[in-house]
């Protein structure tokens, strides 16, 4: 399949040079020769790192396409990068662009049709796993159904053992209880088995230790079934310390490749948003300094990752003793819940006004995306005094990195009222992160600050 996949990369690579040097030589063949072993290469490593080779007995295709997107994206990115490097632009970007998207087409195609073929021959009794149930509670019996209504996946029942001797010889969901626990080593020396999996209930954990020492010995793999918990956000996974093994579960997104990309994209871009507006920060810190009295910028206290806290900078659009005066005004606040937002702030200054209006007010806060402390997009920091009124459920928004613009600056902004909407949005988009879900609200973010839509 490596292979198969990397001819499928070089191909792909050939055909895009076609349809684009067909009308207009851009560039000589023999001078691309370097750039198709790095766009192979790229396929092969990216693939391989994303876990395409892995079994995808189990997978659903959709698992698999987004395999092959996520090697695309990253592979791209890894190129851009070498090509903004190395200043390599006489490649053209049409070129490029059909490269990668002839590469995941006929990727794609032939990752279907192989699970289908796949699945097809499982159906058929061929390339199938022997599979023993340990336990006949609920949470096996749902389990077995799901696996007969799965042929496809060619997971064949031997039966059941339970540790109840009254069970033995019964009949569940259509297969047999073959024995108890201690008669594991006999089925096992009666049956071609493949694969143990034990679904029993919590109180018996202890107890398994002994058949699956045996398990062990003989070399049959052995899955332990772990949902215990009626947990409905957090995701489970196998994680060791120390050489311990642990079950994992997590609530937030931790796939490390895309949050590494994250990071890079922040410090490339930032780096970049500073330089260029270097000459804007002067003029607004001037205005600021000489419009009223008080420090350029205006630095406080807030919350980040996991219940951190750091300096976040602002241009300051209040008076310099607004905070002093929070508590004369607390009966005027229009958030209900753990926020605190008035319309027509009385602290506020004539520039401070024109200042929030296009957010000109936050662009100090790229230099705490730089540091790391921020990301570009994220859930709004939020003040020390806020996250101490927060509800349980509410501090998960502490569980990702703040950033500077969020789901709630693109979608009502100062509109919201309700603390409670405002932290459902950010709950969303940590559920639902992506690096494309990034962009999107960057993309988004840019007419919102240019018409200052709910901005107070």
């Amino acid at each position: 399949m490596i292979f198969t996949d990397l001819c499928i990369a070089a191909g792909a690579f050939l055909l895009a040079y076609y349809v684009r040097n067909r009308d207009d030589a851009f560039c000589p063949m023999d001078e691309m020769l370097w750039f198709l072993v790095l766009f192979v290469a790229l396929w092969g490593v990216t693939l391989s790192f994303s876990g395409i080779y892995s079994s995808f007995r189990l997978k659903r295709i959709k698992e698999v396409l987004f395999i092959i997107y996520q090697s695309a994206y990253l592979s791209f990115f890894i190129f851009a990068g070498l090509c903004y490097a190395l200043r390599i632009d006489h490649i053209s970007r049409i070129f490029v662009f059909l490269a990668f998207i002839f590469t995941m087409f006929f990727l794609a195609l032939e990752k279907i049709i192989l699970v289908q073929v796949f699945r097809y021959l499982r159906k058929k009794g061929f390339n199938y796993r022997n599979v023993l149930i340990v336990g006949t509670e609920e949470r096996a019996r749902r389990l077995v159904e799901s696996m007969d209504k799965n042929r496809e996946f060619g997971l064949h029942i031997i039966g059941f053992v339970d540790e109840d001797k009254n069970m033995v010889g019964q009949t569940i969901v259509g297969h047999k209880v073959l024995g108890t626990w201690e008669d594991i080593p006999q089925i096992h020396r009666d049956n071609a088995l493949d694969q143990v999996l034990f679904v029993v209930p919590h109180a018996s954990l202890g107890r398994i230790e002994k058949p699956m020492s045996y398990l062990e010995t003989v070399g049959v793999k052995v899955d332990i079934a772990m949902d215990y918990f009626s947990l409905k956000i957090a995701k489970a996974k196998q994680s060791e310390f120390f050489d311990i093994p642990f079950l994992t579960f997590e609530s937030t997104p931790v796939r490390v490749l895309p949050m590494l990309i994250k990071r890079f994209a922040d410090i490339v871009l930032t780096t970049m948003a500073l330089i260029v507006l270097a000459p804007l920060f002067l003029v607004v810190a001037l205005l600021v300094k000489v419009t009223s009295k008080g420090p350029v910028f205006f630095v406080q206290k807030r919350g980040s990752l996991n219940g951190r806290k750091f300096n976040l900078y602002k241009f300051r659009t209040m008076v310099a003793d607004a905070e002093s005066r929070i508590k004369e005004l607390e009966a005027h606040n229009e958030m209900k819940g753990a926020a605190f937002k008035i319309k027509n702030d009385p602290r506020v200054t004539p520039l401070g006004k024109w200042l929030r209006k296009f957010s000109i007010d936050e662009l100090p806060q790229l230099w705490n995306v730089f540091r790391g402390e921020m990301s570009l997009v994220g859930p709004r920091p939020p003040l020390l005094r806020e996250v101490e009124q927060y509800d349980d459920w509410h501090r998960r928004k502490l569980s990702m990195r703040p950033g500077i613009t969020c789901l709630w600056q693109v979608n009502g902004r100062n509109k919201i009222t309700d603390f409670s909407q405002w932290a459902e949005l950010d709950l969303k988009y940590i559920d639902n992160w992506s690096l494309w879900l990034d962009f999107k609200i960057l993309l988004k973010t840019v007419p919102v600050v240019l018409f200052g839509i709910g901005a107070k």
